[in-house]
């Protein structure tokens, strides 16, 4: 849903990670991949695409981290995950990447739509919104307004994460980092407003996308939809790898602790529900009293830029 999108916030032409990413999933969606089958080379993919081929393998990286692809390596194409795209209709506890985007088809089914976020970066907000945008688009679903709020972590702070796996004190390795994650952050920002705010023109609904900036690192992703369901997620550290920029075939790579939102579990709160409605209401109502007293005190204006 976001590649045209994207090209219009960058200014450019040249497709990104998530243009690609978006494609092969739509490919996915439609049954043109289907599971167990293997993807085209990085080779292939790149000449289809026009781009490097380190922008094909963060793509793979964005696909695998949904779960949709396997066997990601160096070694040979990925296959489409035999899961294929989960529902949610499963019990218990999901990945945020595959429990948020339902979640939010029904809040943005309601006529007047309120969306309220903490988190560290927006990427598994921006992949989300997708399905509601689609459903829009499709005419399925009308609101008529949507409000969405969200709080990151300002580009002011020394974040707690990500950080080097081996810091051997040196400033500029973490600074290099800081920048890495601001440049995604403000990206998907961007990417997640525009698709957004497109509504307006296309669709005349009410939309008006807000963005204020935490003095420190959230431990937490929190999403509150229409006042009426609390969606909670912890950022659990774990050992990962990055690209550092593209350098030719031989790109610089990074081991680094960091927080993968898209695969942390998503535990969902409602008011009214079954069982412990009374304490679920509870919780819901002091989310939102969390975040209300967030956004209006200590947190300030964010520009992506």
């Amino acid at each position: 849903m976001v590649t045209q999108e994207n090209v219009a916030v960058n200014g450019s032409r040249k497709l990104s990670p998530q243009d690609i990413a978006d494609t092969l999933r739509d490919r996915i969606r439609a049954g043109r991949l289907r599971a167990g089958e293997r993807l085209p080379t990085q080779a292939e993919l790149a000449e289809e695409f026009g781009v490097e081929r380190g922008t094909v393998r963060q793509a793979m990286k964005l696909l695998q981290s949904e779960g949709l692809l396997s066997n990601v390596s160096k070694g040979s194409p990925p296959r489409v995950a035999e899961a294929g795209l989960p529902t949610a209709a499963s019990e218990g506890p999901q990945p945020s990447m595959v429990a948020l985007a339902p979640r939010l088809a029904e809040a943005f089914a309601q006529p007047h739509v309120t969306i309220d976020v903490v988190s560290y970066t927006a990427e598994t907000l921006m992949i989300a919104l997708g399905e509601p945008v689609r459903l829009i688009h499709e005419g399925r679903i009308r609101p008529e307004s949507i409000r969405v709020r969200i709080l990151l972590p300002s580009s002011d702070i020394k974040l707690a994460f990500p950080v080097p796996r081996q810091d051997d004190g040196d400033e500029s390795t973490r600074e290099r980092l800081h920048q890495r994650w601001h440049t995604q952050r403000n990206a998907q920002g961007q990417v997640l407003r525009h698709n957004l705010r497109a509504l307006r023109s296309s669709h005349g609904i009410d939309v008006e996308v807000t963005f204020r900036a935490l003095p420190f690192t959230t431990p937490v992703k929190l999403y509150l939809l229409n006042g009426t369901e609390t969606l909670l997620a912890y950022y659990t550290l774990t050992a990962n790898s990055v690209e550092m920029g593209e350098n030719g075939s031989n790109p610089e790579v990074m081991d680094i602790w960091d927080a993968g939102g898209i695969k942390a579990p998503l535990f969902s709160f409602e008011k009214g529900g079954s069982g412990t409605a009374a304490r679920d209401s509870m919780f819901v109502d002091e989310s939102q009293n969390w975040f209300d007293a967030l956004w209006a005190t200590i947190t300030t204006d964010l520009t992506l830029s």
